[in-house]
C-alpha cells in the first residue's frame, strides 16, 4: 500500500480510481472542488472518462447512463447541488442500478454557507428523491476512513444494486492527514449480464427501466431489500461504552472532537462514552446494546442547529433514555465545552431533553 499525506477530496478521488471507478460527471461546488479538479487528469490517466457537465441534473443522470452499461460511476456534490441530485437518486432506485455519490456536506438551508457544516443528515437518510427510497450511507471521520469508505462503496452498490453514498464534510474534505492506498483495481465493464450492450443479429435488446413495471410484487422487493441493508450492514465504533454514566453519540468531524471529549472526560473522572456511527442509513441500532446499566442519558452532538440525529437515537434506544443534543451549528465543536454540557446533564441542570 502507498502511503503519504494527502487532502480529504483528493484522497477520496482517488480512491474511487483505485475501486475501479472509469466514470465520473459532476459540477463544480465548494467545498467538493479538488474532487473534480484530481479527476480532470487522473481519469485520463486510467483510461477513464471525466465530465464536467453543465449542472447537477445532467451530472447524475449521465452516471445513470454509464452505470447501466456496467461502468462503475460516481459523481459528487453539496448543498444545493447535491438537492438537485434527487431526482436521479430516484432513478437509479428505480431501475436497480448501481452507482456512488459523494455529499462533502456544508452549513445551512437554500444556498447556504461554504463552511463545514452536518445539515444533510435527514436528506441522506430520509430524502435522497421521491417514493419508498433510502440508500446505503457511509460517514468517514477521517481521510483514511474516506479511502476506506470509498473502497467499500462499490462493492456495496453492487451487492444491492442500489446507489451508495459516501457523506463527508467540509472539515473532512480540506483537512491534510497521512493516508494509505491499496492496489488498484480493475473491473470488467462486461462482468455483469444485466447491463445494456450492443446487439448482433438475433440477439435480445436489453433494457433498464423501472423495475415496478415488471415485478408482480414490487413492494416485497424493496422492503426484504432494506431489510437486508439493515441486519448485514450496520456500522459502528464504541469507546468506553461499557460502563458509561453519559453517552456521547456523533458522526464525522464531531466524532473526532468527542474522542478527545471522551479522553478529556475520564482523566477528570467523568464515566463518559461515545457511539460513532459510521453508516447512518442503516442507522447501527447494535451499537446501543452495549449501553451499560449505569448509564443514566445520551447525547448527540453534531454541526447542526436542531440536531437531526437525535430522533435516530431515540428510536435506537426505544424511547428508554433520556437524549440530549448540542448543535453547534456551523461551528466545529470544542471538546471541553462537549464535556461541560455532559456535566451539566449528569448533574441534573439539563431539565429539557432537546431532540
Amino acid at each position: 500500500m502507498e502511503k503519504g499525506l494527502m487532502k480529504g477530496n483528493e484522497a477520496l478521488a482517488e480512491a474511487m480510481v483505485l475501486a475501479g471507478c472509469r466514470f465520473f460527471s459532476g459540477y463544480p461546488i465548494t467545498p467538493q472542488n479538488e474532487i473534480l479538479e484530481y479527476l480532470s487528469w487522473r481519469m485520463k490517466e486510467v483510461g477513464g472518462a471525466f465530465v464536467q457537465s453543465e449542472s447537477e441534473l445532467a451530472a447524475i443522470n449521465m452516471v445513470l447512463g454509464a452505470a447501466s452499461a456496467g461502468a462503475r460511476a460516481m459523481t459528487s456534490s453539496s448543498g444545493p447541488g447535491f438537492s438537485l441530485l434527487q431526482e436521479g437518486i430516484s432513478y437509479l432506485i428505480a431501475g436497480d442500478i448501481p452507482a456512488v455519490i459523494v455529499d462533502v456536506a456544508r452549513f445551512g438551508s437554500g444556498i447556504g454557507e461554504i463552511s463545514q457544516g452536518q445539515c444533510d443528515y435527514k436528506l441522506v437518510t430520509r430524502g435522497n428523491g421521491h417514493g419508498d427510497s433510502h440508500l446505503i450511507v457511509l460517514a468517514p471521520a477521517s481521510v483514511q476512513e474516506s479511502v476506506d469508505l470509498m473502497m467499500e462503496a462499490f462493492p456495496l452498490a453492487e451487492k444491492y444494486r442500489h446507489p451508495v453514498i459516501i457523506l463527508s464534510d467540509a472539515a473532512i474534505g480540506q483537512m491534510v492527514e497521512p493516508v494509505s492506498f491499496p492496489p488498484m483495481e480493475e473491473v470488467d465493464i462486461d462482468r455483469d449480464d444485466w447491463t445494456v450492450k450492443g446487439c448482433r443479429g438475433e440477439e435480445e435488446s436489453k433494457k433498464i427501466t423501472n423495475v415496478f413495471y415488471y415485478m408482480e410484487d414490487y413492494n416485497s422487493f424493496l422492503r426484504e431489500k432494506y431489510q437486508r441493508m439493515t441486519e448485514k450492514e450496520q456500522r459502528f465504533e464504541n469507546i468506553s461504552v461499557e460502563d458509561a454514566q453519559l453517552v456521547l453519540v456523533a458522526y464525522g468531524i464531531s466524532a473526532r472532537v468527542c474522542k478527545e471529549a471522551v479522553r478529556k472526560a475520564r482523566s477528570q473522572g467523568i464515566r463518559l462514552g461515545l457511539i460513532r456511527p459510521i453508516s447512518i442509513y442503516p442507522y447501527p441500532k447494535k451499537a446501543f446494546e452495549a449501553l451499560s446499566q449505569d448509564c443514566k442519558a445520551l447525547m448527540t452532538v453534531e454541526m447542526s442547529i436542531t440536531g437531526q440525529m437525535a430522533e435516530d437515537v431515540k428510536l435506537a434506544v426505544d424511547c428508554n433514555y433520556p437524549v440530549y443534543t448540542y448543535g453547534t451549528g456551523i461551528k466545529v465543536p470544542k471538546s471541553a465545552d462537549v464535556v461541560k454540557y455532559a456535566v451539566e446533564i449528569l448533574d441534573g441542570r439539563m431539565d429539557k431533553e432537546v431532540f
